[in-house]
C-alpha cells in the first residue's frame, strides 16, 4: 500500500495534465499514488493519463460532479495514510511531498500541511506573484480572515484529519462526503475552515514556494459576483457550529474576501469592479486598514486610479500592487 496519495481532479485537461503528472511522478518521495478522477471528461483527458503507463497512476472514472465531487471520488478511493490534492494544470515542486511528510510525521498534532506558491500563467511562465501565508500558530480565525492554505494545490492532509469531518448527506446512500459538493466555488476554504471550527486537528505551513499555481487570465474577474456569493454561502452554513466565533470575526473576513476580490478585479483589468469591491471592504470592517495599511491603501489606490484612468494611469500602482500581492 502507498504511504501518500495525491488527488488529481481532472474535467477537460487533456492541454495540462500531462505536466501535472510529470511534476508529480517526479517527486523525491516515491512511495506514493496518483489518483485521477476523471469527472465526466469530454476531451482526452483519460487517454493522456492512462498513456504514462506508470502503475503509480490510477484513473477513476465518474459523472460529471465538481471540483469538490471529483476531490470526494479520490479521497474514497485513495490509500495514503497521507493524501495530498493537486489540480490537473498546478505543478507540484519535487520536494513538496517529502517536506509534508516529514512535517506531519515529526509533528502528530498536525492535520493539515501546506506550503506557499509561486503563481505562474499558462504557458509556465512565473508571474512574479506569490502567496507566501502565515505558517505557525493558526486559528480558526486566521482561516476564515486570510485563508493561510490558499488554494486547493498547497495542502497534504493527514487521512485521519480527513475522516474527522467526513459526513454523508441525507440524500446519499452510499458515499461519504468530506468536500462540500454543493459547492461550486469556495469549496476548499469551506473545507479547512470546519477542519478548524470542529476539530483538535491543528492547521500548520512549511516554508517555501512548492506549489505552483496557475492562474488564467481574467479567469475570475467575470465570476467575482458569485464568489463573493459563494464565500457567503459558507459562513451562513458554518455560522451555527459556532455562532460566538462569527459574531467576532464575520465583518472582517468578509472585508478581507473584498479586498482579496479587488486586488483580483484589478489584475484582471476591471477598474470598475476592482473600486466598487475595495470600497465595499472599507464599508464593512476597517479591520484590513488598521491590521495591513499598506496593502489596503495600495488596493484602494490602484483600483481607484484604474477605474478614474485606465491602463496607462494606474500602470505605476499596478506595478506597486503587484510586488505587493500575496494572495
Amino acid at each position: 500500500m502507498p504511504r501518500a496519495s495525491i488527488i488529481v481532479p481532472a474535467y477537460n485537461v487533456a492541454k495540462t495534465l500531462r505536466e501535472t503528472l510529470h511534476s508529480l511522478l517526479g517527486q523525491t518521495f516515491t512511495d506514493l499514488e496518483v489518483v485521477v478522477v476523471d469527472d465526466g471528461s469530454t476531451d482526452r483527458t483519460v487517454a493522456v493519463a492512462r498513456s504514462f503507463g506508470d502503475p503509480r497512476i490510477r484513473v477513476i472514472q465518474q459523472p460529471n460532479r465538481g471540483l469538490a465531487g471529483a476531490r470526494n471520488g479520490g479521497i474514497a478511493a485513495a490509500r495514503g495514510e497521507y493524501i495530498g490534492f493537486c489540480d490537473a494544470d498546478d505543478l507540484w515542486r519535487p520536494t513538496k511531498l517529502a517536506a509534508h511528510i516529514a512535517h506531519l510525521e515529526a509533528n502528530p498534532h498536525v492535520g493539515l500541511s501546506y506550503s506557499g506558491s509561486e503563481l505562474i500563467d499558462m504557458s509556465g511562465r512565473p508571474l512574479k506573484i506569490a502567496q507566501r501565508p502565515r505558517l505557525k500558530n493558526v486559528t480558526a480565525a486566521h482561516v476564515f480572515l486570510r485563508n493561510p492554505v490558499g488554494n486547493g494545490s498547497a495542502p497534504v492532509f493527514r487521512r485521519a484529519a480527513l475522516d474527522a469531518i467526513a459526513w454523508r448527506p441525507a440524500h446519499e446512500t452510499l458515499r461519504d462526503w468530506w468536500f462540500d459538493e454543493t459547492f461550486r466555488q469556495s469549496e476548499d476554504i469551506e473545507c479547512w475552515l470546519r477542519l478548524a471550527l470542529t476539530t483538535d486537528w491543528e492547521i500548520e505551513g512549511i516554508p517555501g514556494l512548492l506549489t505552483r499555481y496557475r492562474i488564467a487570465p481574467g479567469g475570475l474577474s467575470a465570476g467575482l459576483r458569485k464568489q463573493l456569493e459563494s464565500w457567503e454561502r459558507i459562513a451562513g452554513k458554518l455560522e451555527p457550529l459556532a455562532p460566538e466565533f462569527f459574531v467576532r470575526h464575520a465583518a472582517a473576513a468578509r472585508a478581507y474576501q473584498l479586498r482579496y476580490l479587488a486586488r483580483r478585479a484589478f489584475s484582471s483589468g476591471d477598474g470598475a469592479a476592482a473600486s466598487r469591491m475595495i470600497r465595499a471592504s472599507l464599508a464593512t470592517s476597517r479591520r484590513p486598514l488598521l491590521e495591513e495599511p499598506g496593502k489596503t491603501l495600495t488596493t484602494l489606490a490602484a483600483s481607484l486610479a484604474l477605474a478614474l484612468l485606465g491602463h496607462g494611469g494606474a500602470r505605476v500602482m499596478q506595478s506597486r500592487l503587484k510586488s505587493r500581492q500575496q494572495s
